[in-house]
């Protein structure tokens, strides 16, 4: 037996373009439909996030302009407006801090905190906020401001390497 029939099939199987489509098909679209999903889901991340902001300077601006007393019960409704401007029943979570500058002191100091919903976010003393001065505006002496912060958790549709769902927060000043 002769390796001349082989050698000569082996020559123009290497010279053949038939079947290269087939071939760059099995490696190209797996790859887009991982860029069109990844695009989507980062996507979905920043709507997320760009919606929780909208709803946390809605109720930033709710409060500023509130003549009364805030009251537990206003604190309660501000939070369901929160989840029902995000329309999302999860684990929203919101702090709402009024805050004082002393220039003599350089510091800020807490006025009060409250806390409405489930998750990390504790009631912020004013030991926590003393020397804040890299994430907080400047004010004058004596001048109050008023911070809400949201905390939610965004569930990814992709298997992105994480533990658990991705932390989405945010913080929005105004003055009163």
């Amino acid at each position: 037996m002769t390796l001349r029939p082989l050698i000569s099939f082996l020559r123009d199987f290497r010279k053949s373009v038939r079947g290269a489509i087939s071939v760059e098909a099995v490696v190209i679209v797996p790859i887009l439909f991982w860029a069109l999903n990844a695009t989507y889901e980062f996507f979905e991340i920043y709507r997320y996030k760009s919606i929780r902001e909208k709803a946390s300077y809605t109720i930033v601006d709710l409060i500023s302009r509130e003549q009364a007393d805030i009251t537990q019960t206003y604190l309660d409704g501000a939070k369901e407006i929160f989840d029902d401007f995000t329309h999302d029943t999860g684990n929203n979570q919101l702090r709402v801090t009024i805050l004082t500058y002393n220039s003599a002191d350089d510091e800020y100091a807490v006025v009060w905190s409250a806390i409405r919903g489930d998750g990390p976010l504790k009631q912020l003393t004013t030991e926590e906020m003393k020397n804040r001065h890299a994430i907080l505006p400047m004010l004058p002496n004596g001048g109050q401001l008023i911070q809400v912060e949201s905390y939610s958790e965004y569930q990814t549709r992709l298997n992105i390497p994480q533990k658990g769902p991705l932390p989405v927060s945010t913080r929005v000043f105004t003055s009163p």
